[in-house]
């Protein structure tokens, strides 16, 4: 595996704050940090937004169960869009998916894709973990179908687990390269980090990006 130098580790990076016990100060620290460290976005609450930063802004929908009604998740990224979020990571309905309900699931990506069109870039957070492979090769072929820009492995919050690297390899083979792939949830090593761009993905959820960008160990996220 080739490593990746730090500057471009960081520009893959969405530096990331969604814990819910985050302040309005906890996230203006994290807006500064990735500007020092040079990332490519900051990925917040919608209940943090508007912000501002020299990066660019990502925030989630539907949050972090992706039970939400499709409406709902629609409704909330046209507002966060509205407050200034140049990207949305909607989580899906995982029960959809696991049940099968493959046109369902391509129903609710398609709603809040038309809820804030492009040039917001729409990312579909499928929780892989959860998922079998049969399951995560659907859920990517139905978020393509519906027009998003990336698929990421997951919240980080469901108890199945995060990212792996099969889940990355199998989501990129699907989708080849006309979507982004983002691994998120669990990595907290720069090894990890940069196994995860060697497997496909073509961007990275961490919350501890300064500890891993200085080959440490993070935590959370």
């Amino acid at each position: 595996m080739t490593s990746l130098d730090t500057a471009a580790l960081a520009a893959l990076i969405d530096h990331t704050l969604l814990k819910p016990e985050a302040t309005a100060e906890d996230v203006t620290a994290l807006l500064r940090e990735a500007e020092a460290l040079g990332t490519y976005s900051v990925c917040v609450s919608p209940s943090m937004l508007p912000v501002r930063t020299t990066v660019k802004v990502a925030t989630v929908c539907g949050f972090p169960s992706g039970q939400h009604a499709s409406s709902i998740k629609a409704a909330e990224a046209a507002d966060s869009v509205s407050k200034g979020a140049d990207e949305i990571d909607m989580v899906l309905n995982v029960g959809l998916a696991r049940a099968g309900d493959v046109s369902g699931v391509e129903a609710e990506i398609r709603a809040v894709r038309e809820a804030a069109p492009a040039p917001v870039v729409l990312k579909v957070i499928i929780e892989s973990a959860a998922l079998d492979d049969a399951q995560i090769v659907a859920v990517c072929e139905a978020a393509e179908r519906a027009g998003a820009d990336f698929v990421k492995t997951s919240t980080g919050f469901h108890p199945a687990g995060g990212a792996t690297e099969h889940a990355v390899q199998l989501m990129r083979r699907t989708v080849g390269d006309r979507l982004g792939v983002k691994a998120s949830g669990g990595i907290r090593t720069r090894e990890a980090a940069e196994a995860m761009v060697a497997a496909g993905a073509s961007r990275l959820g961490l919350s501890s990006s300064r500890a891993i960008l200085e080959g440490g160990t993070g935590s959370g996220y």
